[in-house]
């Protein structure tokens, strides 16, 4: 998906958004997720605590299980979760409620409630996460519907947490002990606000069902996306140019035609190759229609509740209410981002342009002025134009980056740059597919076990159809942990990559994710609130952005022949500057699109919101290309109605930072020195601190945006 990348999943959240806006789904794009269920869960759990801990004495990794529930435990399970958490809340509402004197008494109060707090979200996430991730990945149809069911009553009670009035007035008289506590304190504040706490009766009540009805149509919106069965039919014309092993692989109906969905390791290959324009045409149509008709009527009651929402706080739109809390602070401020990045791109776009026009016009042998380039054109031009001027054709390159191979050659870049060390599990270990895989992570200097990471990387039925890491378990090291044990992370990676090999953007793609993954893993939180990439959305790609230049730099990229068995060929300095041309022609095209997608956002979403399709059409007319009549791009755009609502200019936002970081490591990427004080200041610190403070920490100065406006005009960095 040129669109907008696969990768641009992740599963992180701001902390005020994530409980604010409750875990409308992605755990609020990656954060909602987590072990525990019910009363006689909790013996268990702690005795298995103990167990760890004994473990962990003996050498023993203290591996945290994650549970996969088949459809008939998941109910269960759930309703007592809920049982646990209601005797949590009604413990936390009976806590003393101290005065704002800061008194020995108040002080112990306060890190009395903070610790229960912190108790009643891992006792949220160990149920909410791992359904959360079931109804992404979960093969059987009956378990991702039971884990519907679920999320909808875990939303209900996030929506009621946060609306109770007694825990907000013991939250309100904390006394913070350090700059950690206050910025809990803070942010918790801002959720409980956002949620409704403070408001009249009727308005609160009316928050609560704006809530429910929003979770609701979000599973909805995705339910018709991932569970669409559409197989378009092609005939041995149509697919004419795709590679050989991409059609040994396609399934065939009995007439020998090829049958294709709408997985990456469908679409992708096949709109960057096919010979037939009609074919190309035909599949793009269906992919980017494949929500239907009645996703373009949820999102537009899913934008209409976001308005009234906003209003219930006195504020002019969504993105107002939005913004607030984010790192860019306003509206005003994101539409200057937004018109900076337009000056840059748009002669370059049009350049970029020009140039797939005059490929159309050679390979067809048209008069250039009888020769219209169409959407569908895009990648199959832009692809040829990079093998005929670069030598670069990415179904080739497979071969160069055999799956397997690449994904070692990933974890042990990150083994090399941030000192820790991956060890795949030899014993049983829970999975809810038999190609998934499990490492544990350890630091390599200590030998401490610091998390687990899950890989599920490769397409199949049912499951979430684009790349995202998801934080099912998060950090915590404060001292209440049961058997005072530090809660250790599990992070895992989706996605839908070919077995055999991938191309260089799927590289690209791999590092990214991997990024989220480490930004999870490496977590060292005191708080499950602050762990990992719970930070403001605006500043939660940078990591993943950053270390995507891994794969783009001969230093690292040379290295991944080493871990071929049987060998394969090694890029060299000669291919690649060719791969570094490729990546970078195309950067006017790919960068306005992106400009398009967050400012449609922050239309829909601003003060003028109407109807979603309507004020696509008018602003994809306006681009270079114009609108394709039949199209209905915002019926599939599950971004924005998850975590990424008026802040899809997160991703630029946070590819300012992410490159003006990597100028850190200079010419040498694998610098450990580097590597362990990015590790230090920025993942193992979550949302501890704001994103401001930990770039200005980690790059000893304030940021620039040098970098980033070299790489989207396609230049060269300064």
């Amino acid at each position: 998906m040129k669109q907008a990348r696969p990768r641009i999943f992740t599963l992180a959240s701001d902390t005020a958004l994530r409980h604010a806006l409750a875990r409308l789904g992605a755990a609020a794009l990656f954060c909602l997720l987590p072990l525990t269920a019910g009363a006689t869960e909790v013996t268990a759990t702690t005795a298995a605590e103990a167990k760890l801990a004994a473990a962990a004495k003996i050498g023993i990794a203290p591996r945290p299980n994650l549970p996969i529930w088949d459809a008939a435990t998941l109910p269960h399970v759930c309703q007592q979760g809920l049982q646990q958490l209601q005797q949590q809340v009604a413990a936390l509402e009976k806590l003393p409620l101290e005065n704002a004197a800061a008194t020995t008494a108040t002080a112990t109060a306060s890190a009395a409630f903070l610790a229960a707090w912190n108790t009643l979200q891992i006792s949220q996430e160990d149920i909410e996460s791992p359904v959360y991730l079931l109804n992404n990945v979960a093969p059987d149809s009956a378990v991702r519907a039971a884990a519907d069911d679920c999320l909808l009553e875990y939303n209900k009670f996030g929506s009621a947490l946060l609306q109770n009035s007694a825990i907000y007035q013991r939250l309100r008289a904390v006394q913070p002990a350090d700059a950690v506590d206050a910025r809990l304190q803070k942010e918790l504040r801002e959720a409980f606000e956002d949620t409704g706490v403070a408001l009249p009766a009727e308005k609160k009540q009316r928050m609560t069902q704006i809530l429910e009805r929003l979770e609701v149509l979000r599973q909805e919106f995705d339910r018709n996306i991932r569970d669409n069965p559409t197989r378009l039919r092609f005939s041995a014309a149509e697919v004419r140019g795709l590679p050989a092993g991409y059609l040994q692989r396609a399934q065939r109906d009995e007439a020998g035609n090829y049958l294709l969905g709408f997985d990456y390791p469908d679409y992708v290959p096949f709109m960057e190759n096919a010979e037939d324009a009609a074919a190309r045409q035909r599949y793009q149509f269906a992919f980017v229609n494949r929500g239907g008709e009645r996703n373009l009527a949820v999102l537009n009651e899913i934008i209409a509740l976001r308005q009234e929402m906003a209003a219930l706080f006195g504020l002019p739109s969504y993105a107002d209410f939005v913004l607030r809390r984010r790192m860019a602070g306003t509206a005003a401020a994101v539409h200057r981002f937004l018109d900076d990045v337009a000056s840059q791109v748009r002669a370059v776009e049009l350049r970029d342009l020009e140039e797939l026009r005059q490929t159309k016009a050679e390979h067809l042998g048209l008069p250039l002025a009888q020769t219209t380039l169409q959407r569908w054109d895009v990648s199959y031009y832009q692809e040829r134009l990079k093998r005929q001027r670069y030598a670069i054709d990415q179904e080739a390159l497979r071969q160069y980056f055999p799956t397997a191979a690449a994904l070692a050659w990933a974890l042990d870049t990150a083994s090399q740059l941030y000192g820790i060390r991956f060890q795949e599990a030899t014993e049983e270990v829970s999975r809810w597919h038999p190609e998934v895989r499990y490492f544990d992570v350890s630091d390599t200097q200590s030998g401490e076990f610091l998390g687990g990471i899950y890989l599920d990387l490769y397409p199949r039925e049912g499951k979430y159809s684009h790349a995202a890491a998801f934080a099912v378990r998060g950090a915590s090291r404060l001292q209440s942990q049961p058997a005072h044990q530090p809660r250790t992370p599990i992070s895992v990676l989706v996605s839908n990559f070919d077995r055999q090999g991938l191309n260089f953007n799927e590289l690209e793609t791999l590092m990214h994710e991997l990024g989220h993954i480490l930004h999870g893993v490496l977590s060292r939180t005191r708080y499950l609130d602050h762990a990992g990439t719970r930070v403001e959305r605006d500043f939660v790609e940078a990591p993943s952005q950053m270390f995507e230049a891994w794969a783009q730099r001969l230093e690292t990229v040379s290295r991944l022949a080493d871990f071929c068995q049987p060998a394969c060929p090694r890029v060299d300095a000669e291919m690649m500057q060719r791969l570094d041309a490729a990546r970078r022609f195309g950067r006017g095209i790919h960068y306005a699109r992106q400009h398009l997608y967050a400012s449609y956002d922050m239309t829909v979403y601003g003060p003028q919101a109407g109807n979603a399709l309507a004020i696509w059409q008018e602003m994809e007319s306006a681009t270079p290309l114009g609108h394709t009549p039949g199209t209905a791009f915002p019926g599939q755009f599950s971004h924005i109605i998850r975590g990424y609502g008026a802040g899809y200019y997160g991703y630029m936002w946070s590819e300012v930072l992410a490159l003006d970081m990597l100028s850190q490591f200079g010419e040498q990427l694998l610098n450990p020195a580097v590597g362990q004080r990015f590790r230090h200041e920025i993942l193992e610190r979550g949302g501890e601190r704001s994103g401001a403070e930990m770039v200005r920490a980690f790059l000893q100065r304030g940021p620039s945006t040098r970098a980033f406006f070299a790489e989207i005009s396609g230049q060269q960095a300064p």
